[in-house]
This record gives C-alpha cells, structure tokens and sequence, in this order.
C-alpha cells in the first residue's frame, strides 16, 4: 500500500505576505497565528504578512515565522481534505514542524524554542566570519576530501546533503574559499556562496547547539503519532526520548535530505506533501526520485489543487 509523507520546509523558504491568504480565509489558521503572537510576545503574524523581506531574514525572525506559516497551512489541511500522514520530516528548522505535526512538541513550546534557536545560532558566530556555499556534482566522499585539505586548522564541513550532486558546506569565510578553489583545481567548477547569516550545521554552531540543550530540557515531549525521519540519522523515530538529544545534535552536524528521502521511499512513501511556505523541498525529492508525487500547501490555490 502507498504511503504519504508530510515534508517541512526550512531557512530560504520565507517569503512576505505568506499565510496572510489562509489566515485571513480560515478561523484555525488566524487563532495559529495568534497562538504565536501570545507565545513570542510580539505579533509575529505582522511579520509574516506585512513584514519586510529583510525582517523576515533575519534568523531570529525567520525561524518561527516559517514554523507557523506551515503549522498554519498544516491545520487548514487537514480540516479540509482530512489528510493523514504515515512518516513526516522536515529540513533544518522543519524538523521542528515535523515534531508538532507528530503531537511531539506542542506548537506554542516549538515556536518559542526556534525562537531561541535562531538567536543562538546568530549569535554563535560574529557577521562575516562564517558562511555557506552549495557545490554541485561533486561527490559525498570527494568533497568530505576536499574539505578536510581546505581546513588548515579552521572549519569546513558538509552541512546539507540535499540532493544527488548538491551538497552544501559551511565554516569560516576562508576555509570555505579555500574549499571552493580546491574543487575547482579538480574540475569542479560549479559553486555558489549562499546568502545567509551564519555558517549553519557545522562545528562552529557549538554554542548555539550548547545554549539550545538547555531550553530543550525543560520541555515535556509528547507520544509521536507518526514516525520522525530525522535529520542527523535519516531514520525513522518513535521514541520521544530521543528527540532531545537528536535536536541538540541537529545544530552541528549536516542535514542528510537526500538520504531521509531515500529512507522514506524505501518504507513504501510515494506521495510527498510539502506542508509550508515555497517548493523547495518537492524540487529535492524530485532530485532525488523521480518515481514519486510531489505537492505542495501553501495557499488557497495550492490547496485546491490538493482536494481535486
């Protein structure tokens, strides 16, 4: 029998005006958003749909700005075509998604948390001295290789493995350069430095992920109603247990998309449903295996297309 997986888009995603167009048509996604407003202290739900876009840049803002938009368009889902999932994941910060949908972290304690969250991980490391870069085509291994050349005694590492031949890296701003001008000694010619704020999933978020620990301790944790694919194991998770340290893990080390992917496909997923602002994710999955449907819910439109 086929089976459907709720996918969670992370950092990248957001963009103004998202969840306006739900909140403003259906009562459960406007009390989401007001839920958010009560939980953080300030209205969010302004942010996300009248907010600036360097506003919603910022990670601090970003993160529970598109964990409730897809919390949102999760709600308004489900009451309307009765949806069910049998595995859900999420990338980065939409494994957090991931673990309300599963009834693991309730929503209020999730957004608060990616709250702290991003605040700890820009702060984790000074503006400027940390960045990103997707590399493209290179193999897992080679890169690891090239990375490990590029270092000299500073941090270079896979942070993303996002779909087969696009894997990004994170660590200093020189070592990363470092690792671009290796690869493209070795023929490797297609790189490209991201946008972002701070060197994610890498070593250099270790106080960001020290600092994290602590909120993550005074949360109670639900029973998951549906298993977790986790980012740092790319396997199936039951055990509300182990949800703490996995999300600690989470900051330093590389997300492993593809390979969650490849997992959920081989439970038996064939329909993938992007649940969230953008369609970030159903272009990776589609990457990825070409043998599966793809949709998205972000909108009105998107979620007729969803019920027809």
């Amino acid at each position: 029998m086929s089976k459907t997986a709720f996918i969670f888009p992370g950092q990248g995603s957001q963009y103004p005006g998202m969840g306006k167009e739900l909140a403003d048509t259906f009562a459960v996604a406007r009390h989401l958003f007001e839920e958010a407003d009560d939980a953080l202290g300030f209205k969010l739900s302004a942010l996300c749909f009248a907010g600036s876009d360097a506003d919603l840049k910022l990670t601090a803002n970003t993160q529970p700005a598109i964990l409730t938009a897809s919390i949102a368009a999760l709600k308004v889902a489900q009451q309307e075509t009765g949806l069910m999932a049998d595995f859900v994941a999420g990338h980065s910060l939409g494994e957090y998604s991931a673990l309300v949908c599963a009834g693991t972290l309730s929503f209020a304690d999730a957004v608060r948390t990616v709250r702290s969250r991003g605040t700890f991980m820009q702060e984790a490391v000074p503006v400027g001295t940390g960045t990103m870069a997707a590399m493209l085509g290179v193999e897992r291994e080679v890169l690891e290789e090239i990375c490990r050349e590029a270092a000299e005694g500073e941090v270079v590492s896979p942070a993303n493995f996002n779909s087969p031949g696009q894997i990004v890296i994170a660590g200093s701003v020189a070592a990363v350069a470092r690792a671009i001008e290796i690869a493209k000694g070795r023929g490797f010619r297609k790189s490209m430095l991201l946008p972002v704020s701070a060197p994610f999933h890498c070593a250099l978020m270790k106080p960001a992920a020290d600092r994290l620990a602590a909120v993550l301790d005074v949360i109670s944790y639900g029973d998951m109603n549906h298993p977790v694919i986790s980012n740092v194991e790319a396997t199936a998770n039951c055990d509300k247990g182990r949800v703490r340290n996995l999300l600690v893990s989470q900051v330093c080390a590389p997300v492993l998309w593809e390979q969650s992917v490849t997992a959920m496909t081989s439970l038996g997923v064939t329909r993938f449903v992007e649940i969230g602002p953008g369609k970030v994710l159903s272009g990776l999955v589609k990457r990825i295996t070409k043998e599966v449907i793809t949709v998205n819910v972000e909108d009105i439109a998107t979620l007729k297309q969803l019920t027809t």
